[in-house]
């Protein structure tokens, strides 16, 4: 199962539509407290993080995966805009495994979900 933590509708319907053609299960949390609640409920093999979205407080969630033993394993991957060099910078110094601009997220979101 791959979490998917963001509440942008377009990029969720984007996820999902994709998901559901790929028969992958995916879970979606629209809060860091939520997220982190469902990857200690069912260690999810990936978690994609929308970095541009602070309601869902991103780098918060990275840094508590990091900081718990039973978390801190797990892959993640986040998307933002490609203009946003700070929020690049900031989730890969805080741990985000693998960071890709919204359209290469977008071109490579079958590859990404079935690469588990």
């Amino acid at each position: 199962m791959i979490l998917a933590v963001l509440d942008d509708l377009m990029f969720t319907s984007k996820i999902k539509t994709a998901a559901n053609q790929l028969g992958v299960a995916v879970s979606f949390a629209r809060s860091s407290d939520a997220a982190l609640v469902e990857m200690r409920r069912s260690a999810p093999s990936l978690v994609i993080l929308d970095l541009n979205n602070p309601r869902t407080d991103p780098l918060g969630t990275i840094g508590a995966m990091k900081s718990d033993p039973a978390l801190a394993s797990i892959p993640t991957l986040g998307f933002a805009s490609h203009v946003q060099t700070d929020v690049i910078d900031a989730a890969r110094q805080a741990g985000v495994d693998e960071v890709l601009a919204r359209s290469a997220f977008t071109m490579r979101l079958g590859e990404i979900l079935t690469r588990q």
